[in-house]
């Protein structure tokens, strides 16, 4: 792609995200979104392969629906409420069909379907995008409206979201589609913990695109898109290999690396907020997720792959890529656990 269209391209994609981030009126939000959208599509297709142009229709066609979805129900809180702003949503109509049009935006189950198909058909560093940054927006937006949602609703899709996550990548042999998978589990959680801590749902956020944004550029690094061939890619730098399973393993809840933290502050909230059966049942939904990253820590650091396989064994060469925002990424993915009394406290302000 030319390098001019590409810098516009991930210009509007910066000034969607921003514009939904800053706008307190629906309209603006709607349009923030919709430039958001419309960016990414040509990022998406330039492959020119028969499963990007799938993928990218797929994407498409979600994405509209939710937009429209959330058109009608600021429509409709206006006109029978008299309000356009976010913060006024007060409509039972319209808060339940905005919670939904961003769980579609966002790939939380029960309208998950499209997530796993689109990632799986985009190459690594657009998959990174749309796992990472496509969904601050809507996460602003649902910030911004959970005060007005039943909590019931919140706590169902997220328990949903956890168990379709830890479920679905169980099966799974392709590493987009896994991380797809962990992509809605995660988000399950976030959505779990919005109404009652909210600043927890912004700390699992970020801690999320930090262990995500790590796995997609080990991959890429190591050129790994199945499992068959991530079982060679320790020939190609043994150090990364091990550091790609701790990432795994992190991702996966495990202490003493930074994802556990999110996750033992979360549970520790809805014993708090005296949803302990809702705590139980996230936490054994983590033992699924936990039970794929496993396999795939098993595939990358204790086997050497048996049969023949189609491509070569990669050379341990020299790396010709940029390394340094990889190395950044994966120590923070690491070694955050130790920060969690500073956290809490700043949390507690």
């Amino acid at each position: 792609m030319n390098p001019y269209v590409l810098t516009i391209l991930l210009s509007s994609l910066g000034l969607g995200t921003v514009l939904t981030f800053a706008s307190s009126h629906w309209l603006l939000a709607w349009m923030g979104l919709e430039i958001n959208t419309l960016a990414i599509i040509p990022i998406m297709a330039q492959q020119h392969h028969p499963r990007a142009i799938e993928a990218t229709t797929k994407y498409f066609l979600t994405q509209a629906t939710a937009a429209a979805m959330i058109l009608f129900a600021s429509t409709t809180n206006a006109w029978l409420m008299g309000e356009w702003e976010i913060h006024q949503l007060s409509h039972p109509l319209a808060t339940t069909t905005v919670m939904l049009a961003l769980a579609l935006k966002l790939g939380l189950a029960p309208v998950h379907f499209w997530l796993p198909e689109v990632l799986q058909g985009l190459e690594l560093t657009t998959g990174l995008i749309l796992s990472t940054w496509q969904k601050l927006a809507p996460f602003a937006l649902m910030i911004q409206v959970a005060p007005t949602i039943n909590s019931s609703l919140l706590v169902a899709i997220g328990l949903l979201s956890t168990l379709v996550g830890g479920w679905g990548g169980l099966n799974q042999t392709q590493l987009r589609k896994i991380l797809a998978y962990s992509s809605i589990a995660h988000l399950g959680w976030m959505v779990l913990i919005l109404q009652f801590a909210p600043s927890l749902t912004l700390l699992s956020l970020s801690l999320y695109i930090i262990m995500t944004s790590s796995a997609f550029l080990t991959l890429k690094t190591n050129n790994a898109l199945t499992i068959n061939t991530l079982a060679t890619s320790w020939t190609k730098s043994p150090t990364l290999a091990a550091l790609a399973a701790l990432v795994l393993l992190s991702l996966g809840g495990l202490p003493p690396l930074s994802g556990f933290m999110p996750k033992w502050l979360i549970l520790q909230e809805l014993t708090k907020q005296g949803l302990p059966l809702s705590a139980t049942l996230a936490a054994m939904t983590a033992l699924l997720s936990l039970y794929f990253y496993l396999r795939l820590c098993y595939a990358l650091t204790l086997t050497i792959y048996p049969n023949t396989l189609t491509a070569a064994a990669p050379w341990r060469l020299n790396f010709t890529m940029i390394t340094l925002p990889l190395s950044i990424i994966t120590i923070l993915a690491l070694g955050l656990l130790p920060l969690t009394p500073a956290v809490t406290a700043m949390l507690a302000l």
